[in-house]
């Protein structure tokens, strides 16, 4: 068997693989997508640029990379991102207020301190925030609702991705605009949602250019909540004779006014509360700025080249509604970066992939509170008006890698690793300690909010990577693969102390995963089976002193099946099912219980998504899609618990002309009363995010 790759253009580069393979790799191709008889190239190859910076097969890869396709997307339009993502095996993102979210993946919802930074989030391969300044909500800054597809790169398997890629990669991938297209859609739904959306591309030949655009207005449900989003995408490709250079831009602005918690024990289950906003001063203002060039260059030989300087600017005000005082956060961050990768073969059956990532980044951070705090003498005396933290963070990464890639026959074997060295260049613009802005003192022993004195802290992290596949059989492919990923202290986490805490000795968070599994198809039947354990070591908490520490242990184990089987020509059943375990390893007392062996909270230990496809006609199609979330304990003691939920959603599209296409949607069909997430704090009990009751939505889209 011979290495072989395709550029983004489709170009072959290198001889094509088996008829094995590609029959693999078709049969794959199914799993994920919701219409049959797409022409589009990557719906019927399934070429991926998450695995590898160059657009290739995935079928061989000792990895797993789920796949949302285009045809899912349009039929779905996602208001949320989470509408698609639990297409995807593993993935179980909960959706707050508004954008709002918090993800999973092969995890527990990530919640509290140590949270951010779990999973790395991309567009384009192009990580949405710089590595040590993440957003837990960041997604809402790509362009998923009108993406080309969305890929799920699973578990650290891959020397592509260094920090936060712990448990696996979510890249959005933007259309490719400079081809002739054209789209005008529009979207209509139940409490005010709107969404106006266009593409439209000009190709000039060796050149093209486009945009990719949308406008969402949402009223929301609930009192005083609302959506007000525009995001763009431009793109501009030239192509000369062994080099294609493309441009992308994109911009998003949310200005959201968002509903809080609703309090109390099944409080989602009563109308009136489940529609209520007990926070109606909170908001959200977020802009975000990303520049790009990817060159890549056919250099002879089948050798590839492949280098992507890249900008971004993104600046947040946030009102956090969830503190006492309610203070009012303000982040910044602007830099620039590099990526690059250069393959090539040494003969018929090797292949060497290497290349060097740079980051740098100035980051900021202000919290400003500009009332007294309501509440107990306690909390009016630690929690004071003023500011709180005002401080920035120069960041600068290096991260070579390599691995090296052997073919033969049956076999395909990956060995690489990446070293990563992160130094972080800290300035505290206030008094350090845990005084007043002026500099007095608290009553109660202290203010709440602690500030570090100005310093330096770096890391350094190796992550060794193996896999391996095998071709077992024509319809069969065994994987498996055992690698190592890592996660610095994000810049929150160093420098945003809290109680006497004066510095956060913290090192970096390490994950080691074994996974196995299987891909293949059978007759009408194909299918992906996926088996990990990974063990985590010094994952950030916070512990009972307030003190950021990260002395954590947790294990996470799981089995995954992802399947689409094709009934007949008009019947389809797409799966994405997941059982899973994710404990603390680590002894720590909370309320006199120790906690190791928990199940970590917001944890449910199976989420199943299925979907039951019925083509009309040619031209119509009826989808009938079941989400089941199981139940869940909402506190690390496991004393309280979500009874889970089971939603079932109906979507509709008919193409009215070859040129316009009507889609109908009815969410929630029973008029299930559940939350989204639920959570319990020691301070206000049981609290949670209440999903919507039944609810419409009409779209069109026209196309030339």
């Amino acid at each position: 068997m011979q290495l072989g790759h395709v550029l983004s253009n489709g170009t072959t580069t290198r001889p094509a693989k088996s008829l094995v393979s590609l029959a693999v790799a078709l049969s794959l191709s199914c799993v994920g997508n919701v219409q049959a008889g797409s022409d589009d190239l990557d719906d019927i190859e399934r070429i991926t640029t998450t695995g590898s910076r160059f657009a290739e097969s995935d079928d061989a890869m000792p990895v797993v990379i789920s796949r949302v396709g285009e045809d899912d997307i349009r039929l779905v339009s996602p208001a949320h991102i989470e509408e698609v993502l639990k297409f995807v095996a593993g993935a179980g993102v909960q959706r707050g207020n508004g954008q709002e979210y918090l993800p999973a993946l092969r995890s527990q919802v990530f919640t509290g301190a140590g949270a951010c930074g779990g999973l790395l989030t991309a567009e384009d391969g192009i990580p949405l925030r710089a590595a040590g300044f993440c957003n837990i909500n960041e997604l809402f800054e790509a362009h998923s609702e009108m993406a080309q597809r969305i890929e799920v790169l699973k578990g650290p398997g891959s020397a592509l991705y260094g920090s936060n890629a712990v448990h696996g990669v979510i890249n959005v991938i933007t259309p490719d605009t400079t081809r002739d297209i054209g789209m005008l859609g529009f979207d209509y739904g139940s409490y005010g949602y709107k969404r106006a959306k266009l593409r439209q591309g000009k190709d000039f030949g060796n050149s093209g250019i486009g945009i990719n655009a949308s406008v969402t207005h949402d009223s929301g449900y609930r009192d005083g909540e609302g959506v007000q989003q525009e995001k763009v995408n431009l793109r501009h490709r030239y192509d000369a004779e062994g080099l294609t250079l493309t441009t992308g831009f994109t911009y998003t602005n949310l200005d959201q006014d968002t509903a809080g918690y609703v309090s109390g024990f099944e409080s989602y289950k009563d109308a009136d509360l489940a529609q209520g906003n007990e926070n109606p001063d909170a908001f959200r203002k977020n802009r975000a700025v990303r520049l790009w060039t990817n060159a890549k260059w056919d250099l002879g030989e089948d050798k590839l080249l492949s280098v992507t300087p890249y900008f971004r600017n993104q600046s947040m005000d946030f009102r956090m509604h969830f503190l006492p005082g309610t203070p009012l956060e303000k982040n910044d961050q602007q830099g620039f970066g590099l990526q690059s990768l250069y393959q090539q073969p040494l003969n018929d059956n090797w292949r060497v992939d290497m290349g060097v990532d740079y980051e740098y980044t100035e980051g900021g951070l202000q919290q400003f509170q500009d009332g007294p705090t309501q509440g107990s003498a306690f909390l009016v005396a630690t929690v004071p008006e003023g500011q709180h933290y005002d401080y920035q963070v120069d960041a600068t990464l290096w991260a070579p890698f390599a691995s090296l890639v052997w073919e033969q026959d049956a076999w395909t074997v990956t060995l690489g690793a990446r070293y990563e060295y992160m130094n972080y260049d800290y300035t505290n613009n206030m008094i350090a300690g845990r005084t007043r802005d002026d500099g007095t003192e608290c009553g109660f022993g202290g203010c709440r909010y602690s500030r570090p004195p100005s310093g330096n802290d770096h890391y350094s992290n190796l992550s060794p990577k193996f896999g391996v596949s095998y071709q077992y059989s024509d319809n069969t492919r065994f994987y498996a693969n055992v690698s190592k990923g890592y996660r610095a202290p994000q810049a929150t986490e160093l420098y945003r102390l809290q109680r006497n805490q004066q510095t956060a000795d913290l090192d970096s968070e390490t994950a080691t995963n074994v996974e196995v599994g299987v891909k293949g198809f059978y007759e009408n039947l194909s299918y992906v089976v996926s088996a990990y354990n990974m063990n985590k070591d010094n994952f950030i908490f916070r512990d009972s002193d307030f003190f950021n520490v990260n002395d954590g242990e947790s294990r996470h184990r799981g089995i995954e099946v992802e399947l689409r089987y094709q009934f007949s020509p008009a019947w389809d059943l797409t799966v994405a099912a997941t059982h899973a375990r994710h404990t603390y390893e680590h002894s720590q007392v909370l309320s006199d219980i120790n906690i190791k062996g928990n199940d970590i909270d917001t944890a449910p230990r199976t989420l199943a998504n299925a979907r039951v496809g019925w083509n009309v006609t040619a031209n119509s199609r009826i989808e009938l899609e079941w989400q089941h979330v199981d139940e869940y304990y909402t506190d690390p003691e496991n004393l309280h618990e979500y009874e889970g939920h089971d939603l079932m959603h109906l979507r509709a599209s008919v193409s009215v002309t070859d040129n316009l296409t009507v889609y109908g949607r009815v969410l929630n069909l029973t008029d299930e009363a559940y939350a989204e997430r639920a959570d319990y704090s020691s301070f206000g009990g049981d609290r949670y995010f209440p999903g919507l009751p039944r609810h419409l939505m009409v779209s069109a889209e026209y196309q030339w």
